[in-house]
């Protein structure tokens, strides 16, 4: 339903429109679920990887696209979208991309009103014409290639309307842009380099969420662009880093499920079941055992997620301060892990899955104190956090 709807709309050039249809075949009836990376469409689209990131940077601003997971890096996981079928299908082309003006005939005929040659209502009976687009780069861009090309070097020189078109958008979304200064953030701007442009339009969504996210304070709009701020989505140190996958029993997973852990245990249970309810109204040991095995199974919700994931050797997501603080972790021997899970025990807490697996890490010292010490840290990085 959604390619042959965007078969038939002004996209605002070829380029764009043979992009938007190739996302449109990953995407589900809704618009969602498309997660191709650059590379493939490049070759399938038989477009540069840098006219893709372009192209798609210009739909995530236009709110054609939705950015729902930023890529981390690690091989497989790319950039994931929806399509806001809202904006998409009521979408004008004139003010962005490939700057074609809509054509018309003397019929009456325009891109907005395409005909083609099926046989429903707007096929044979029509008429049928076919557009050729100019190229995508301007003529002096194009010139400019092939001046230098005997050097073996390229000397692109951008199409100024478009640097203008991009900032404006850009700066529209910018936070504090009400309040700012737009002559410091256009210079900014204009320093950057095309690809930069592309990349800071592409993921300053997700910045914006990140810093929403830990309740930080935005920058002036020049700080950002000049210091490429977006950058810091990549820094696992960073206070805005995205959060990454990582396996189970790894430095960061058990960073990770000691913080869900120290969480107020969930109150959200299940009814006890009628044998249940005798043990807990005759007390004594047998009421402990039915209030600790209830508080394992319900008391933290994500840590049997993460359980069950480690079981199917599927990773989960952690905070990039906790995979920070896990780097300090170490991997304990035989008796220290008895001893830690003495005092999981203790707390109620539930032990680790056996899965297998035959070495652990957890923070340096005797448990107890390593607890307290690990639960202080996180303290201290929220501390911070806020204060940024």
């Amino acid at each position: 339903m959604i390619m042959s709807r965007l078969f038939k709309m002004n996209l605002g050039g070829c380029n764009r429109k043979l992009l938007a249809v190739r996302l449109a075949d990953f995407a589900d009836d809704e618009g969602r679920g498309i997660y191709p990376g650059i590379k493939r469409l490049s070759d399938e689209t038989e477009l540069s990887e840098r006219t893709i990131q372009r192209l798609l940077a210009e739909f995530v601003q236009e709110g054609i696209l939705v950015v729902v997971r930023e890529a981390t890096g690690r091989p497989g996981v790319t950039t994931a979208y929806d399509f806001d079928l809202a904006k998409l299908f009521t979408y004008k082309a004139g003010s962005t991309g490939d700057g074609v003006s809509p054509v018309t005939d003397d019929r009456g005929v325009t891109n907005e009103q395409e005909t083609g040659d099926t046989g429903d209502v707007d096929g044979c009976q029509g008429v049928t014409r076919t557009v050729i687009e100019p190229p995508l780069e301007p003529s002096s861009e194009r010139e400019g290639a092939r001046a230098g090309s005997g050097e073996g070097q390229s000397a692109v020189i951008e199409d100024r309307r478009k640097v203008d078109r991009d900032f404006k958008l850009w700066y529209r979304h910018w936070p504090t842009s009400l309040s700012d200064s737009e002559p410091a953030a256009r210079k900014a701007w204009d320093a950057l380099s095309a690809d930069e442009r592309a990349s800071c339009i592409q993921r300053t969504p997700a910045f914006i969420n990140a810093v929403k996210a830990i309740k930080g304070k935005f920058t002036f709009s020049s700080v950002y662009l000049s210091s490429k701020a977006w950058e810091k989505l990549d820094d696992p140190k960073s206070e805005v880093a995205l959060p990454a996958v990582h396996n189970p029993f790894s430095r960061a997973w058990m960073a990770g499920l000691l913080a869900e852990l120290l969480k107020a245990p969930s109150q959200n249970m299940p009814v006890p079941t009628t044998f249940q309810q005798q043990q807990l109204r005759a007390g004594g040991d047998a009421a402990e055992a039915v209030r600790r095995d209830r508080l394992q199974k319900y008391g933290w919700p994500r840590v049997n997620t993460m359980f069950t994931q480690a079981y199917d050797r599927k990773g989960v997501t952690v905070r990039p301060d906790l995979a920070a603080l896990s780097e300090a972790f170490g991997r304990v021997d035989t008796a220290l892990l008895q001893r830690w899970q003495a005092a999981f025990e203790r707390r109620g807490w539930p032990w680790l899955p056996n899965t297998g697996h035959e070495w652990f890490f957890f923070p340096a010292g005797e448990p107890e104190q390593a607890i307290t010490d690990f639960n202080d840290a996180i303290a201290r990085e929220r501390g911070n956090d806020d204060a940024a």
